[in-house]
């Protein structure tokens, strides 16, 4: 999980500073959705509100791969295969959770799955 989250945060983080410091004249929607991508991709690095904004970064990384935010500097997502794959692994960190090694888990704790035993037969 730590792995995962590493990398799917690392490429938004990068795409972001890309786009907000070497993008050079950025009008303000490219400056929002520059700073989105930093946002969300420091925070699923560090595993901060990891349910809530792994979908949000995946919807970032489809919007970019059609071209509905005009902010590819680098075109990591210009290829549909490789917007899919990071789309994929965004799908995964919001359904496995934030992991051990991570800010939710030092916030609100490991969540834990009690399966309560089987009822007793009479005999």
């Amino acid at each position: 999980m730590l792995v995962l989250r590493i990398v799917a945060g690392a490429t938004l983080v990068v795409e972001g500073t890309f786009c907000l410091f070497l993008r050079g004249h950025a009008n303000g929607i490219q400056f929002f959705a520059a700073v989105l991508l930093l946002a969300t991709g420091a925070s699923i690095l560090i595993g901060f509100l990891t349910p809530v904004l792994a979908p949000l970064a995946g919807l970032e990384c489809l919007s970019i791969a059609f071209s509905w935010l005009p902010v590819p500097v680098l075109g990591l997502f210009d290829s549909k295969l490789v917007a899919t794959q990071v789309i994929a692994m965004f799908a995964a960190v919001a359904l496995l959770g934030p992991g051990a090694y991570s800010l939710d888990a030092r916030l609100f704790g490991w969540k834990e799955i009690v399966i309560p035993a089987p009822p007793h037969k009479p005999e």
